[in-house]
């Protein structure tokens, strides 16, 4: 059946295998893409939305790079909401929520009119290393599939085992079977392994819903879109609605506490911290006596409603009754229970930045196997193994992305570097650098990279740099404008600004706190100028974000340029450090166990003092 040597074979069909198989194909390689089921190629396995605060920002830097997710979510998304408006624009994070079928669907067929993609149905059970190098995957059928390097995705497959109550199932997802095999292999080649938990609510009928006594969740009046392409902008919007618990719901829960297997032993992994399930809420802050509930709908026209807020691994009789005590819930019906899960990862410190495994040559992991939560964080790290993948097979530079040049930077550094044992998620404060890392700004900082390791097309380059010249001639045109004193005081004054007594440059009017670009395209002057020049909504808010914040903007490149010289310094490889008595017993173990590429990735192991980096930096005559 396989009568050739592949250039990739990606193991798992999520979104990390998904954005693994097409970074790979579209820059070259001849890419097998094996799943357990073609009907579940990019299913959205928890809740049906992208983005969010940070994984917006995950989102738009994929796109920038030239992968397939943004544009997926642009044409099934069914809402859009730009969060944290309220804050500053290193905030502002986008979101969708998208119809779970056309999601899949479009998944399937992005994948399909890819050329160098083939597909294969079934388990894979081992891989094929040979001379310390991985040469491809081994099927339960007995079938042998050679390839030049394997990208692994498993998600929550190895050794998957669901619980509801006192019931256990095998599975890597509800009506799906766990995939075994692999993990003891790796184990046995000497990966370190682990066990995590994640979870999931029930799914409901909406027709027994009653939105009536529900607050409404409606998308933004004017909606954005994810894709720096030409994806159509949403021309009408489903709406969300809002519930929420109250201490009867929480004391029927708390009636299941019995038969939980959080609290009864059965699970003995962690799970993610910050999307706890509603009996570690309820039990936590026993404080509140309200959660808030998200009703979220599936898609366009079915029925299924996902109940944002209720995961849960209690009994279902447990989650029937409470969940009908909820407002709006009093006749629900469910599609199917809330249920947790149990799965192998392994543990991300036994990875190199490109996310090929230290152990084993031309293998590489992606996604939740390195102890990730959400499919952001799990399709921009598929990105980045399909793009190494394929570059180390046609000895091209390494592909890595530095902290302050985009979250997939962090993301990636934070797992290599401190390793988690919680499944890992991203936020915007584990970005020290996020002024610079912004929603808008993605392709600006990250579509030449793509252009330049061929996967970001000459179109979006194109576009790119015709939004940065708009944008810088818009800035341009402020610092060399003039205001009359007539023409702005009475916007000055509509934001209890102090007013003016002589003309100046509108720069300095419009980077007035509360002063925006609405107000400033009052001016006539303003206004003329982004007609003649066809300035579209994107090129304003760059324009706006470059004004107002230009300062601190120039402040946080310094800082990074500054700590751009430790990253600079490298550390020769396989470096023995025990022959360094000065560093304390943590950092030798440490670095050891890590093999920290640069003085800077050494700074950010936990547990190295600066100190440690003095006595490394005497070392190497720094």
């Amino acid at each position: 059946m396989f009568d050739k040597e592949y250039d990739v074979i990606v193991v798992g069909a999520g979104h990390a295998g998904c954005e693994a198989a097409a970074a790979a194909a579209n820059m070259g390689s001849k890419v097998l893409l094996v799943t357990m089921n073609l009907q579940t190629i990019g299913q959205m396995s928890c809740n049906p939305a992208m983005g969010g605060i940070a994984k917006g920002q995950i989102v738009r830097e994929i796109d920038a790079l030239g992968g397939y997710s943004g544009v997926i979510s642009d044409k099934s998304a069914i809402q859009f909401k730009m969060l944290n408006k309220s804050k500053g624009p290193a905030m502002w994070s986008p979101r969708t929520q998208n119809d779970r079928m056309r999601f899949a669907e479009e998944w399937r067929l992005a994948l399909e009119n890819t050329p160098n993609v083939d597909f294969y149905q079934e388990m894979v059970s081992g891989l094929i290393i040979e001379n310390g190098k991985a040469c491809g995957v081994k099927t339960s059928l007995g079938i042998t599939i050679k390839s030049k390097s394997v990208v692994l995705t498993n998600g929550t497959f190895l050794n998957g085992l669901i619980h509801i109550g006192d019931k256990q199932l095998g599975g890597g997802r509800a009506g799906e079977k766990a995939s075994t095999g692999i993990t003891e292999q790796l184990v046995q080649l000497g990966f370190e392994s682990g066990r995590m938990k994640t979870g999931t609510p029930p799914r409901v009928d909406g027709r027994s819903l009653d939105y009536s006594k529900m607050i409404v969740q409606p998308g933004d009046e004017i909606p954005e879109k994810f894709s720096y392409s030409n994806t159509k902008i949403l021309s009408q919007q489903r709406d969300c609605h809002m519930s929420h618990t109250s201490e009867l719901v929480h004391d029927l829960l708390r009636e299941g506490f019995d038969r939980s297997p959080m609290f009864n032993g059965r699970i003995k992994s962690l799970g993610p911290r910050y999307c706890p399930s509603i009996e570690d809420k309820i039990n936590r802050f026993a404080d509140k006596n309200s959660h808030q509930l998200f009703v979220e709908p599936e898609g366009w026209d079915t029925v299924e409603v996902y109940v944002n807020g209720f995961s849960t691994s209690l009994p279902e009789d447990v989650q029937f009754k409470a969940l009908r005590s909820v407002v709006g819930f009093e006749n629900v019906k469910f599609f199917r229970p809330g249920y947790a899960i149990e799965y192998d990862y392994f543990p991300p410190t036994q990875l190199k930045h490109t996310l090929e495994t230290k152990l084993v040559n031309n293998l590489y992991f992606a996604g939740q196997i390195n102890g990730t939560t959400g499919y952001e964080e799990a399709a921009s790290q598929g990105l980045m193994a399909g793009i190494n993948a394929h570059s180390k097979l046609n000895e091209k530079d390494e592909f890595i992305l530095k902290r302050d040049e985009a979250y997939i930077g962090v993301l990636i550094d934070d797992l290599i570097t401190k390793g988690t044992e919680e499944p890992y998620r991203m936020f915007t404060s584990r970005a020290e650098y996020r002024t610079l890392l912004r929603q808008d700004n993605a392709d600006l900082r990250l579509t030449p990279k793509g252009f330049e390791i061929g996967l970001a097309s000459e179109i979006r380059l194109i576009r790119m740099k015709e939004k940065l010249d708009k944008s810088d001639m818009f800035v341009k045109f402020f610092k060399d404008t003039s205001v009359l004193p007539e023409q702005i005081n009475p916007i000055l004054e509509s934001v209890n600004s102090s007013l003016v007594k002589q003309s100046d440059k509108m720069f300095k009017s419009f980077s007035r706190p509360n002063v925006t670009m609405n107000h400033m395209l009052q001016i006539d002057t303003v206004a003329k100028f982004v007609e003649e020049n066809n300035l579209d909504r994107e090129v304003l808010e760059q324009t706006e974000v470059q004004v107002k914040y230009s300062g601190y903007i120039a402040k946080e490149k310094n800082n990074a340029d500054k700590l751009q010289r430790l990253e600079n310094v490298k550390i020769p490889a396989n470096f023995d450090y025990s022959k360094l008595k000065s560093l304390s017993y943590e950092a030798r173990e440490k670095f050891t166990k890590i093999q920290p590429v640069t003085i800077s990735q050494a700074s950010r192991i936990s547990g190295v003092s600066p100190s440690d980096i003095s006595v490394l930096l005497v070392f190497l005559g720094r």
